[in-house]
C-alpha cells in the first residue's frame, strides 16, 4: 500500500496508475488539504476515443470521485498542428469541420465517465485561446522560454530524428503549444495538475517550467504507464485495429468480448485499472485459477462495459455471450445489429459485401479469405461458396445471424 495521505493519490498508487510525478509529496499535501483542478488533453484526431485513452480517462474519473475537479481538454487548436509523440510520420491535417465532428464524438466518449452535466467536470477547447494568438507576441512572450537544445532531447523529437523521419516546423511547435495550454488553464481555471500517458512527460514538464518562469506558479505533472499486455502486445490494439469507446465505432457486445478475452496474467491488473471494484474483491478474483479465472474475466468485461456503455448494454452483452458460447439463456436481440436496405436484399447481395458491411471483414478480399478459411457462417451454417448471394428469403423471421469465427457475430435486419 502507498504512503500517500490524500484519497486521490493513494487510490491511484494502490491501483497501479502512477508512473511519474513531478513532486509527489507537495501534490499529496495539496490534494489532501484542498480541491485540486487537473486536466488531460485529447486531440480531435478521431470521432471516438479508444481503450488506449482509458488510463487517462480513469485518472480523471478518480479525480472527480475523490472530490476534485477534472477538466477534459479537447485540442481543437493543437489538432491543427499534430503531436509528434510516438509517431514516425506527420498527421494528416484536418479541416475545421472534421475537427468539430471529432470533438463531438470525443465528448460522447467522455460523458459516460465524467459528470459534465452538474458542472463538476469541465470540457474546454484550446482553440479558444490558441486560435487568437498573435505570432510575434507569442514568440516573444512564450517562445523565449524554450531552448532548441532542450527540445532536441525530448523523446518525441529525438526518435523522429534518429529514424531519419521528417519533423516539420509545425510539429516542432507542438510542445510549446501544449505547455501554453497548461499555463492558460492555470490562469483561467486555477488548474494545477496535468495528467497523461508517460509519452507526454516531456510536454507536461515544459508546461510546469513555463508557468514557473512566467507566473511563479507551482504546477504538477502526473503520468500513467503505457500499458502492454502480458504477451507484450500494445494495450487496446487488436488485429482489427483500435478498440473504440463509442458504440457507432464498436458495438458494446464486441467491446465486452475484448475484455472477456483478457489474458489470465492481466486480469488482476486490469480489474484495478479499468473498474471501480474494491481492492479486496479484486484480490479475491485474481486468486482464482484454472477455469474459475473465466468468472473473473466476465466480471472485468461487465464492469468495463458498464462504465463505457451503461449497465443495460453490459447486461445485454453478457446475455448474448452466454447464449452464444455457453448455451445459456439470452436473446439474439443483444447481438450488435446491422441494417441492410430491403431493396438490396430483394435483388440479392453478395455475401462478401454483406460481411464487409457488417464490419466482420475490412474488405471483400478479407471476406473471401475468411470464407476460404472456413470462418464465415450464416445462421450458424458454414459458408462454403464465396460467390453466395444473400436474398430477402434468407431472413426467415426478418433477421439472420452472420458470424466470423467463434467470437464475432452480427444480427442482420432488413430496413
Amino acid at each position: 500500500m502507498s504512503g500517500f495521505r490524500s484519497d486521490f493519490l493513494r487510490i491511484l498508487a494502490d491501483r497501479g496508475f502512477i508512473h511519474q510525478c513531478t513532486d509527489p509529496e507537495a501534490l499529496d499535501v495539496a490534494a489532501r488539504d484542498g480541491r485540486i483542478v487537473g486536466y488531460v488533453g485529447f486531440d480531435c484526431t478521431a470521432d471516438s476515443l479508444h481503450v488506449g485513452n482509458l488510463l487517462s480517462i480513469m485518472m480523471l474519473r478518480w479525480l472527480q470521485r475523490t472530490g476534485h475537479r477534472p477538466i477534459a481538454l479537447v485540442g481543437g487548436g493543437t489538432t491543427k498542428v499534430g503531436d509528434p509523440s510516438g509517431k514516425d510520420e506527420s498527421r494528416r491535417l484536418l479541416s475545421d469541420e472534421e475537427i468539430a465532428r471529432n470533438k463531438a464524438g470525443i465528448l460522447h466518449s467522455l460523458e459516460k465517465f465524467l459528470d459534465f452535466g452538474s458542472g463538476q467536470a469541465l470540457l474546454v477547447d484550446n482553440a479558444d485561446w490558441l486560435d487568437r494568438l498573435l505570432y510575434i507576441p507569442f514568440l516573444r512572450d512564450v517562445g523565449r522560454h524554450f531552448t532548441i537544445n532542450r527540445m532536441l532531447t525530448f523523446e518525441s523529437v529525438r526518435q523522429r530524428l534518429e529514424r531519419e523521419q521528417p519533423l516539420t516546423f509545425l510539429e516542432f511547435n507542438y510542445m510549446v503549444m501544449q505547455a501554453y495550454d497548461f499555463l492558460e488553464l492555470s490562469r483561467r481555471r486555477d488548474c494545477r495538475l496535468q495528467m497523461g500517458g508517460s509519452d507526454q512527460w516531456g510536454n507536461i514538464v515544459c508546461g510546469i517550467e513555463l508557468a514557473r518562469r512566467t507566473d511563479g506558479s507551482q504546477l504538477f505533472g502526473l503520468t500513467c504507464p503505457l500499458l502492454t499486455t502480458a504477451s507484450g502486445a500494445k494495450m487496446g490494439k487488436t488485429a482489427r485495429g483500435a478498440v473504440w469507446l463509442n458504440e457507432n465505432r464498436l458495438p458494446p457486445f464486441e467491446y465486452w468480448q475484448f475484455w472477456r478475452n483478457t489474458e489470465d496474467a492481466d486480469v488482476g491488473r486490469f480489474l484495478r485499472l479499468f473498474t471501480e471494484l474494491p481492492l479486496e474483491e479484486i484480490e479475491r478474483l485474481e486468486r482464482l485459477r484454472g477455469a474459475e479465472i473465466n468468472e473473473a474475466k466476465k466480471i472485468l468485461a461487465f464492469e468495463a462495459t458498464r462504465l463505457a456503455h451503461g449497465e443495460e448494454a453490459a447486461r445485454k452483452a453478457a446475455a448474448a455471450a452466454r447464449r452464444l458460447f455457453e448455451g445459456g439463456e439470452g436473446s439474439v436481440e443483444a447481438l450488435p445489429e446491422v441494417t441492410v436496405p430491403g431493396s438490396r436484399l430483394a435483388e440479392g447481395m453478395p455475401v462478401v459485401e454483406l460481411l464487409t458491411l457488417a464490419g466482420l471483414a475490412r474488405s471483400r478480399g478479407e471476406a473471401r479469405r475468411l470464407i476460404r478459411g472456413g470462418g464465415a457462417r450464416l445462421d450458424d451454417r458454414r459458408i462454403t461458396d464465396e460467390h453466395l448471394v444473400v436474398r430477402m428469403a434468407d431472413l426467415g423471421d426478418g433477421t439472420l445471424k452472420l458470424s466470423a469465427g467463434r467470437k464475432r457475430h452480427v444480427l442482420v435486419r432488413a430496413a
